[in-house]
């Protein structure tokens, strides 16, 4: 499986907030902020928009970091994916992700 895959299946490579970690670039953090804050009804701030990836060492941004109920469920099953749990395809948590995203369920089963 891809490096950049989360635990949840999505693909980190095309996440807006490490592009814009990946290639420093303060206005797509400002545009994130700006987006996340709206959708989600909660003050996001560029400064917050800085991740390397949900599987990979370095920063990720607060909700990944230590938020995610997906993220902190597959690292304390010490899974490489929700992939490889055995509970994949009953997780409540999980299937608000796949079931909107079938890239993402792809990511996981295949």
């Amino acid at each position: 499986m891809k490096e950049f895959i989360a635990y949840c299946g999505l693909d980190c490579e095309s996440c807006e907030a490490r592009i814009a970690t990946i290639n420093n670039d303060d206005t797509l953090r400002e545009n994130v902020a700006k987006h996340w804050s709206e959708l989600n009804g909660v003050t996001i701030t560029p400064e917050m928009i800085n991740c390397t990836g949900c599987r990979i060492d370095g920063v990720k941004t607060p909700f990944c970091d230590s938020i995610c109920p997906i993220r902190k469920c597959a690292v304390d099953k010490n899974v490489g994916t929700c992939g490889d749990c055995s509970e994949v395809s009953s997780c409540e948590k999980l299937a608000m992700i796949i079931n909107n995203n079938p890239d993402a369920k792809n990511n996981l089963l295949n």
